[in-house]
This record gives structure tokens, C-alpha cells and sequence, in this order.
């Protein structure tokens, strides 16, 4: 008995110790996102690689051209990164891209594209490129990377592209490898591995903009059960090579159902976090209401589009501060989780802020903004050195130059510092409530807050004119607070008496952040993810206030098992229960529980199937959708964010749509349509009924029943 209990033991801690080292809470990191070949040249030998040759440019004034960098370059810098103290490393598509130059009809090079710098034209997932490694298109640079990045205490966060290979009419015409053997072939293809819908015309059309080629790319047939395979088995390759995190890439284009799975299939090969691109506006964009179904439902967050389009309005155009507190309130309604959206400024398709307005105190401003807001923060390389290129307006590719400056002393570089630092410190950054204050005109302030900690934040975006401010209501408690910037954006200090702040001046341009801390006596949850996972997927807690002594994890009534416990974070598995919707809490050794949040548990390991429908009564003109047994169909209900669907009709009446179901499983499901008015219309009869395959793809065809 006491050997056994000794066993147990030495296992547990094994597990913790595994678990704590894997464990994803991306909501304390800062993310540093680089273009790999922009950033730093650390191996000369890869730049000109004898099986793609030509595509180098030493005098970095062709921008279509590779200009050197690579992931030895990348982690040369390390130390720079570190001390900047960014977190995490978005680095840009590492996958093989193609080996010739793109040329037109004309037998010249495309003036738009020629190399693939970016990482964007593949030809082989399965490994690496040699422009960013080593010529053998070996794994060696790319572990030393990501070896020296975990020691340093940054994770990696992989921008990942699975919806096409390369461009069909010029180069490798499409053509995919596996390992650097033929794979499949675009032209020849009678397996049917891409889609062949031609290029995309109408971005209104749900099925041209997922289906349809962009930028003559060839679009991957995911349904397909070998391109399924091949995609997910790259990724999980990177995964198992270091990479921590996945963005993906150009989401809206990819099948929305069969992305469910493919998270799906990231987080069960190894805990993880993703957030997808969904190139969007605001909430007067047609696809807002697809793209918060997608961030709710997926298993991975977005990129916050909205949020970063204000930000950019705000501080280049003049626009008022209540357009930022516009869109954050709105999502905070139609977006589950908006702590986990992924924030920033400035990336590498859209014109830089400096080159929208070239004014450093506003690039300071919104900075400290996206740092201190509610989401995940992300700094685009060179920001905090002011880097920009003004060529045709600062846009692809000029919004891409070569990093040129590594100054640790610019303004830009000690802001990012400092608040780096302090969203590890004050929990109140990542996972506290963002409250607004003051926000009009010239003016934002407001309040993030989280169990004991406060951090307040005030902005006046006006270079000329202090500006009023009268008491507010803060959590802060009594207290001088000096800026906690030290004054680098012209901060105040502020007082604050029982409860309300002194009435104040915001100097001209300035950035206040006013903290405290302090000890927490009952647990606090923050966060968790993923917030969809089966039975048997690692979960991570993070917040305050757990313990040191190990206690539990409720889903619902039932304990999850823990593999590691820390005071600020919890690793469990799912535990074996019924599909659907539960709050998830935490019970610490003294008994205390914790505040709870949603977790969505699904019946088994997803695999995309598509649903075929033929006779689609011609009142179905809002939609068709389907709903069923199961939570990862709708659990019998009929609202659309629920509901799967709309199904896609490019031949009506016959329609079909990709869904990812719980692998080896029975599903019934039935199917509505909705009418001009949005009234429900059911089919009538009994349910059909799928049985879904244990593995691979899967399609069914079923009448609708009059």
C-alpha cells in the first residue's frame, strides 16, 4: 500500500511536471509577430539554396525577392525579444513553398508576386523551407529555434495556411508534395484532392468564398479523406517539433465546418491554443454574425478585426474614442469569450499606422491601448522601433520592410517593457472585466479588473491641450497612485478616496496606468481552454487564489481528473460524461469554490462529414439548417447559432454543408428552413440518422421530407 501510494505519487508529479510545461494560458502572453525573411539574416548559407535559386535579393530593394532572414536570425535576437518581454513569437509560414520563380504569360516575372517570402505559396507541408532553414529542408534549425525560445520562456505560435498549395497557372501549377515526393497534382487530379470551382467572383457568396480559388491559389479539397490526413498531419509534425500556438490562416476561405475539426484535431494531439484570420469590419460587415458563430463555436478565437479597425480610426483618422467602446461592447454581446479575441495595431496586410499618420505619439498611444485592453495583445515587428515604408501608401508589401533597428531605448521599446511586465504581475490585464469610464472625444479612460487586482487606464490622444477629467468610480483602493509608465507618455498620478478618484488634468499626449495588487483569499477563475474538448482532452485553468495543495475540478457534478496544480494553474483532463454544455469551477483543498465558466463537452473526437440535401423547398429563402441529438449539431435547437448551417446552394435545389460530428458515433438530426419572414419551416417525418465513421471524412445524402 504505501508503495503504491509512492507510485502514484512520483506519477503525479511527473504529470505535473509535463502538463505545467505544455500548459496554454494565452491570455498572459504578448505576442511578437514576424515576418521570418524580414527580420534578421543568422545563416548566409540558405539564401540563394541550389534547389531555388534566383529568388534572393542581397540589396533588399526588390520586394518580391527573399531578403535572408531565417530562424537562425530569429534566434539570434532572442535576447532582444526577452528583454523586451514579449511571450510568445508569431513567426510566418514555415512550411516548403515553392521552388521556382512565379512568372506571367509573358515569360516575366509577376510584378505582384515572384518569391515566396512570406511563407503563403506551399508545395509541401509536410517540412520545412530553405530559405529559413538549412538546404537539406531538415527540422535541425527550426528545433534550435524553438528549443532556445521555450528556454528563454517564449512560446512559438505558428501562422499556418492549409486552404490552397500554390498559384495554377504559372510555377508548380498547384502541385503538392509529401516529404518532397509528388503527392497530388492540381491539373491531373481525378481524386479529387483540390476543388475546381474556378476563382473567387462574388465575396457575398458563401460558397464561392470558401470553396472558390483566391489569388489563383488552388483551393484543397478538405473533404477529401488524403488532404484531411496530410493537413492534420503536418501540423501536428510542427506541434511535435515545438510550435505551442496556431494562427490560421485566411479562415473564411477555408470550409467553416471542417475547420471545427481541424482544432479539434490540434488540441487532441497536444494542448494548444489557435486563433483563425477573418479579414472583417465591424458589425455592418455581412459575415460579423458567421464570424462570432465561428469564434463561439470552432474551438478557436480570431484575430479582433473590429477592434483593431477602430483602434486605427481612433488614432490615424481622429475618429471619436467612442468608436473603440462601440465595438468593444459589442462584442463583449455577440462574442463568448472576448478575452481570448487577438488584438493589435498594425500586421502584415495592412498599411502600417505610422504610414497612416506619421506621428510617434499616436503609434505610443494605440500601443499602450492594444497592451492594456481586454484580449491578447499583439506588437508587429518593428513598431516599438517606428518602422514603416511609405511606398504606395505603406501597402503588401511595404508594410514588410527589413528590420533595421534593434535599439532597446526608443520610447516605443521600454512601453512595450513595461507593460509586457505588468500583464504579468496584475492579473487584472489578462482576465479582468474592462469597464469604460470616460470615452469621448480625445479622451479614453477605463478599468480592468480581476479578484484583488486594478489596473485603471487614461489616454489623451490630444498633442496640444490637457484635458479635464471629473471623479470617477474606480476599484482602486485609497491611494496616490503615480503613473506606473514612470511618466515615458506624459503620465499623472492620480488619488483616489474611498472608492472615487480626485478629479484630474490628463496632460497634452499621455498614457496613465495607475495598479495595485493584492493577496488573494478565495479562488478566481480567469480563464480556461480550449472551451470545446471531448472526453479525455487536457484542460488548462488560469487565474488566482487555487492553492498550493491540490483540489478539484467540477465539470458540472463530475470530477475531472488533475494532472498538475499550481496557486494560478490547473491542468485536468475532460471527464468521461455526457455531450453537451457545463459550468466548469474550481474547488480548492480548504473547500473554496470558485466562480464558474462554460465548457462545451462533445461526444468523441471530431471528423468533418458533409450533409447533402436534395429537394430544398424553395421557402427556405433565409436558410437551410440542421439540428440534432448531440451538442456538436445543435441539441435539437433552432436558432441559427445553434443550429449548423446555412447550407451552401450553389446547384438548388440541392444544397450541402461540412460538419464536423463526433467520430464513431450515431447522429439524428433533422433539418428547417427559414423563411422570408425567419419563421422556422421543419420537414416533417422521423429523424435521419448518420452514422458517422470512426475515422478519415465522411458524406451522407438524405430528401428533404415535405
Amino acid at each position: 500500500m504505501v508503495l503504491q501510494k509512492r507510485c502514484l505519487a512520483v506519477a503525479f508529479f511527473a504529470l505535473a511536471c509535463c502538463a505545467s510545461i505544455s500548459a496554454q494560458d494565452f491570455r498572459k502572453q504578448v505576442i511578437y509577430q514576424i515576418i521570418t525573411d524580414r527580420f534578421y539574416d543568422g545563416d548566409p548559407s540558405n539564401n540563394n539554396p541550389p534547389q531555388s535559386p534566383g529568388m534572393y535579393d542581397a540589396t533588399k530593394t526588390n520586394w518580391q525577392a527573399y531578403w535572408g532572414g531565417d530562424f537562425a536570425g530569429i534566434q539570434q535576437k532572442l535576447p532582444y525579444m526577452k528583454e523586451m518581454g514579449v511571450t510568445a513569437l508569431w513567426i510566418s509560414p514555415s512550411t516548403d513553398n515553392i521552388n521556382v520563380p512565379m512568372m506571367g504569360p509573358d515569360g516575366k516575372p509577376l510584378s505582384y508576386l515572384f518569391a515566396p517570402y512570406h511563407g503563403y505559396i506551399n508545395r509541401d507541408f509536410t517540412r520545412t523551407d530553405e530559405h529559413f532553414g538549412d538546404v537539406a529542408n531538415s527540422w535541425k534549425p527550426f528545433d534550435a529555434m524553438t528549443k532556445a525560445a521555450h528556454a528563454d520562456g517564449m512560446q512559438i505560435v505558428l501562422d499556418f495556411s492549409p486552404n490552397d498549395s500554390n498559384l495554377v497557372n504559372t510555377a508548380e501549377h498547384g502541385d503538392l508534395r509529401i516529404d518532397g515526393k509528388p503527392f497530388a497534382q492540381y491539373n491531373h487530379d481525378p481524386d479529387g484532392m483540390f476543388h475546381h470551382n474556378g476563382d473567387l467572383v462574388d465575396i457575398n457568396d458563401r460558397f464561392q468564398l470558401q470553396y472558390a480559388n483566391i489569388f489563383d491559389l488552388a483551393d484543397l479539397n478538405h473533404q477529401n479523406p488524403a488532404i484531411d490526413t496530410y493537413i492534420k498531419d503536418s501540423i501536428h509534425r510542427f506541434q511535435d517539433h515545438g510550435v505551442d500556438a496556431v494562427r490560421l490562416d485566411a479562415v473564411r476561405h477555408i470550409s467553416w465546418g471542417w475547420a471545427y475539426s481541424f482544432a479539434n484535431s490540434l488540441y487532441s494531439h497536444k494542448p494548444s491554443f489557435m486563433f483563425g484570420e477573418w479579414f472583417m469590419g465591424g458589425p455592418a460587415d455581412p459575415y460579423y454574425a458567421d464570424a462570432c458563430k465561428f469564434a463561439n463555436r470552432s474551438g478557436m478565437s480570431l484575430l479582433d478585426y473590429p477592434f483593431a479597425i477602430a483602434i486605427r480610426d481612433v488614432f490615424a483618422n481622429d475618429a471619436d474614442f467612442s468608436t473603440i467602446s462601440k465595438i468593444v461592447l459589442q462584442e463583449q454581446k455577440d462574442i463568448t469569450n472576448p478575452g481570448d479575441l487577438v488584438t493589435f495595431v498594425d500586421n502584415h496586410d495592412i498599411p502600417r499606422l505610422m504610414t497612416m499618420r506619421n506621428d510617434r505619439n499616436r503609434l505610443d498611444e494605440a500601443t499602450a491601448l492594444v497592451l492594456t485592453a481586454r484580449g491578447i495583445p499583439i506588437v508587429y515587428y518593428g513598431d516599438e522601433q517606428y518602422l514603416h515604408n511609405d511606398t504606395n501608401e505603406g501597402r503588401d508589401p511595404y508594410t514588410r520592410p527589413w528590420m533595421s533597428s534593434f535599439d532597446t531605448t526608443t520610447s516605443g521599446f521600454r512601453l512595450v517593457k513595461n507593460l509586457a511586465a505588468l500583464r504579468q504581475s496584475n492579473n487584472a490585464l489578462a482576465y479582468g472585466s474592462m469597464d469604460f469610464l470616460v470615452s469621448a472625444g480625445k479622451v479614453l479612460v477605463f478599468e480592468r479588473h480581476f479578484a484583488n487586482d486594478t489596473v485603471v487606464v487614461a489616454i489623451n490622444k490630444d498633442d496640444k491641450t490637457a484635458q479635464p477629467i471629473a471623479s470617477f468610480a474606480t476599484k482602486l483602493p485609497a491611494g496616490t497612485y503615480q503613473d506606473h509608465l514612470g511618466g515615458l507618455i506624459g503620465g499623472a498620478a492620480l488619488n483616489v478616496t474611498a472608492g472615487s478618484s480626485a478629479a484630474l488634468q490628463l496632460p497634452p499626449h499621455s498614457v496613465s496606468v495607475w495598479q495595485s495588487t493584492a493577496p488573494v483569499t478565495t479562488p478566481a477563475l480567469g480563464s480556461f481552454w480550449p472551451t470545446i474538448a471531448q472526453p479525455g482532452m487536457q484542460i488548462t485553468l488560469a487565474g488566482a487564489g487555487f492553492g498550493a495543495r491540490p483540489g478539484q475540478i467540477n465539470v458540472g457534478t463530475t470530477r475531472a481528473i488533475v494532472l498538475s496544480w499550481k496557486d494560478s494553474l490547473v491542468v485536468a483532463r475532460v471527464p468521461e460524461i455526457t455531450n453537451g454544455v457545463y459550468d466548469v469551477g474550481i474547488k480548492t483543498a480548504a473547500g473554496q469554490l470558485s466562480n464558474t465558466s462554460s465548457l462545451e463537452v462533445l461526444q468523441a473526437k471530431l471528423i468533418p462529414v458533409t450533409f447533402t440535401v436534395h429537394n430544398v423547398p424553395p421557402q427556405s429563402s433565409a436558410g437551410l439548417f440542421l439540428t440534432g441529438d448531440t451538442v456538436e449539431v445543435g441539441s435539437w435547437k433552432t436558432d441559427t447559432a445553434s443550429a449548423a448551417g446555412p447550407f451552401l446552394c450553389p446547384h438548388a435545389p440541392e444544397c450541402f454543408l461540412d460538419i464536423s460530428v463526433p467520430a464513431g458515433k450515431t447522429v439524428h438530426f433533422s433539418l428547417f428552413a427559414l423563411d422570408k419572414n425567419n419563421a422556422v419551416v421543419r420537414e416533417r417525418g422521423e429523424p435521419h440518422a448518420l452514422n458517422v465513421p470512426a475515422s478519415g471524412t465522411g458524406k451522407i445524402t438524405v430528401d428533404w421530407q415535405p
